[in-house]
């Protein structure tokens, strides 16, 4: 049942509902249904648009309970799990500001509160800070999945012993593949060195999961209970479902560089999209330009700035400044301190543009984002969501989108896009299960840190909602070949990863065992990247794609960022590049990129191709395209003409 409480605010302490009404005045629907439910300690799934507070209805009830709650002992008490270590970086500051006001609201009301500390463990975390981490447990921790599996594999497990909630933000990226599979192992082996019978509170969040029910039952996995006959019972965790899944008003429009003429040529297409995306960011203070790979980005990135510099010759010729930047480039092969001064820059209103990748796509607060531009299709109505959604990303905003299309196939998906954005027609989801690598890979971690009989650690697995229908036979399949016991000769030679001791039925580590736990854990595929350094002992920039580097020869230039680098050294373990400023420069390239077309929007191609072709001599077809699909009749000749060809233009 959902809670009847007007507001959502009686069940916290004085001092935290006080400073929610003086900063933000009413909830919105997602935070009135789900702050009861957290604050009463039980699982929640909170469905809602973007930009409607989904993260502060998680936190703001995790907070007041670690008020309400004192400390036992030392260890994290909240931990917040995401995808993306941009959106960790973003949630980190923004945590700070309700973590301060609370604490100043209840000074001034005379009844103080003790500090919350925050810690960050991702990828890019010093190592000075996670062994101050591991020495001193912050209350709430941010972190990725393949970080909370290096803490779980290692001596920092000890700080995860009293959590109290763990949130799982944008649960939508994860649970439909492998990698939401290692982080369902992940949360069955955080239950299982809980101190607290009862197990924790999970909360996921997202604005593109369907169907709920099924992201409910992977987020709440089973719990597991032995019987007297050597059986296990399994029961699934109950998970309440808050469905405040509004739709998010969006301004939508296709467009693309030709109109009702024949398609412009091989080498027309790219300048008249730079030209048309020169000229929204020019009519807006903030705009959000991606595309589908990192290549595209560094292109546009430098084309427009080309076309900033040239416009700033032609205004004043005799100015000694140096050219303007209009846009920065934003992806994960740039370095870490290069994100984070786009993300500021574009915060702050000191950035007109920034050119993404996915890297912003999953929930980041920019701020007031005017627009978002999106070159290509981005292959899903879900992606299309997360990405317009930057735009408006506040409460009762709208959300405006330009989709620019390099041909009229891709006019065809970014009109049937449009209309599943309409319809808020996200894709579904569909948890993989009995993942045996993902699963291979966790038992080796998990034996590595403690022993374990075999019972035990098939009933931690059979917990896990993809691995519910997990067969003996093949967990006792997985067992024999990390310990070596291969029924095949052609694999005598592979070594063996634990000890399977079979008469006590037990596995047992081996000396290698947790090195190659903690150097082998995660989904995420290994592309190959080189890091790149400026001077021998200089920073980090960030990183290029091995066959981008093995076709390269020292003293060639590239272009990263809003930079020219040039190649002074090739190592085997990196580039070593000094500036090349003015210099002509070729841009680097990243393979594997490109994220394919969902089923269902080819379905959904389909059927306004069909649409289109049986109304073909329709008056009220335009009309249909305009108001369904966002498409203006100066790009319609062409669409027509893709779908179904005019005799004079076979």
């Amino acid at each position: 049942m959902l809670p009847t409480e007007p507001d959502g605010l009686a069940a916290f302490l004085p001092q935290v509902s006080q400073w929610f009404t003086e900063t933000f005045g009413e909830p919105t629907p997602p935070q009135r249904l789900g702050w009861p439910l957290v604050a009463s300690g039980r699982s929640v799934l909170i469905f809602s648009p973007t930009g409607s507070g989904k993260t502060l209805a998680a936190f703001l009830a995790a907070l007041d309970h670690l008020w309400r709650v004192p400390r036992v002992s030392p260890g994290v008490r909240v931990l917040y799990v995401s995808p993306l270590k941009a959106l960790n970086n973003d949630v980190y500051r923004n945590l700070q500001v309700p973590l301060e006001g609370i604490l100043q609201v209840a000074q001034r009301m005379g009844r103080p509160l003790p500090a919350l500390t925050i810690g960050l463990r991702t990828g890019d975390t010093p190592q000075s800070e996670r062994q101050r981490q591991l020495r001193k447990p912050p209350d709430i921790l941010i972190t990725t999945p393949e970080s909370l599996h290096l803490l779980l594999t290692s001596r920092a497990r000890l700080g995860l012993r009293s959590i109290s909630h763990v949130i799982v933000d944008e649960i939508h990226a994860v649970c439909g593949n492998k990698r939401g599979v290692f982080l369902s192992l992940l949360l069955e082996r955080l239950e299982s060195i809980n101190a607290k019978l009862q197990g924790f509170a999970r909360i996921g969040l997202s604005a593109t999961q369907r169907p709920l029910e099924e992201v409910a039952a992977y987020l709440g996995g089973r719990s597991s209970t032995r019987l007297a006959d050597g059986s296990t019972r399994f029961t699934a965790r109950p998970v309440e479902i808050v469905d405040a899944g509004g739709r998010k008003e969006f301004d939508l429009q296709v467009s693309a560089p030709f109109g009702d003429s024949a398609p412009l040529g091989a080498g027309e297409v790219w300048p008249a999209i730079e030209a048309r995306l020169f000229d929204l960011i020019r009519a807006h203070r903030s705009t959000i330009i991606f595309a589908n790979n990192r290549r595209i980005v560094e292109r546009l990135t430098a084309r427009l700035n080309e076309r900033a510099a040239r416009e700033a010759l032609e205004t004043n010729r005799d100015s000694d400044l140096p050219p303007p930047i209009i846009a920065r480039s934003h992806h994960g092969s740039l370095s870490l301190s290069e994100r984070r001064e786009t993300e500021e820059a574009l915060k702050n209103g000191e950035l007109p543009a920034v050119v993404s990748t996915a890297s912003l796509e999953l929930g980041i607060d920019m701020g007031a984002v005017d627009r978002v531009c999106q070159v290509e299709s981005p292959g899903s109505v879900s992606r299309g969501l997360q990405r317009v959604g930057r735009a408006g990303h506040l409460v009762g905003r709208t959300s405006k989108g330009r989709l620019l299309c390099k041909t009229s196939g891709d006019l065809l998906e970014s009109a049937a896009l449009c209309q599943g954005m309409r319809l808020g027609a996200v894709e579904t989801l569909k948890v993989p299960t009995n993942c045996l690598d993902v699963l291979a890979q966790q038992v080796v971690a998990c034996v590595a840190v403690e022993p374990s009989s075999v019972a035990d650690l098939f009933d931690l697995v059979r917990r896990c909602y993809p691995y519910r229908d997990l067969s003996a036979e093949a967990f006792e399949g997985v067992l024999r070949m990390v310990s070596g016991r291969f029924p095949l000769g052609s694999l005598q030679d592979l070594k063996a990863r634990i000890t399977w001791d079979r008469v006590h039925n037990r596995l047992l580590p081996l000396p290698g065992s947790a090195r190659l736990a903690l150097t082998c854990g995660g989904t995420i595929p290994d592309t190959g990247q080189y890091p790149l350094y400026l001077g021998e002992n200089g920073p980090k920039l960030g990183e290029l794609d091995e066959e981008f580097v093995l076709e390269r020869r020292v003293g060639e230039t590239f272009v990263l960022g809003t930079s020219t680098w040039k190649i002074d050294s090739i190592d085997p373990l990196r580039v070593v590049v000094s500036r090349a400023e003015g210099q002509s420069a070729m841009m680097p390239f990243w393979r594997g990129e490109n994220s394919p077309r969902s089923l269902e929007l080819g379905e959904r191609v389909g059927r306004v191709s069909r649409e289109i072709a049986s109304r073909r001599d329709d008056p009220t077809l335009p009309a249909w395209l305009l108001d369904e699909c966002r498409l203006d009749r100066y790009h319609m000749p062409m669409l027509f003409d893709h779908v179904l060809p005019t005799p004079s233009r076979k």
